[in-house]
């Protein structure tokens, strides 16, 4: 496994924190809450959050608004990845001109 180089200067990153969920407000966001937690903890910046509904338009509508903010350097995204036909989060993202690294192992 990959180690960190401690020779290389730490650059923290502007991260945005998106929670697709029809039922999650701010108040009751854990996943969304703990990613905040956490990036903060690493010495990264919270550049933005929200909270959207689990439908592809209003995901893709705040991704690319994010994708073409200067100030954000990465999206990360929680939620609406189940697998009834409500939940769209894969296909919004893959209607976004993004890079893509999926499946990372985040530990706490």
């Amino acid at each position: 496994m990959a180690r960190i180089d401690d020779s290389r200067p730490f650059l923290p990153v502007n991260i945005a924190v998106l929670t697709v969920s029809d039922t999650r407000s701010e108040a009751d966001d854990k996943s969304g809450q703990t990613l905040i937690d956490l990036l903060g903890r690493d010495g990264h910046r919270l550049a933005a959050r929200a909270i959207v509904r689990d439908d592809i338009e209003a995901i893709t509508a705040r991704l690319r608004t994010w994708i073409a903010d200067p100030a954000i350097d990465v999206v990360i995204s929680t939620g609406g990845t189940g697998v009834t036909g409500r939940d769209v989060t894969p296909e919004a993202l893959q209607a976004c001109p993004v890079r893509r690294c999926e499946a990372v192992e985040i530990n706490p």
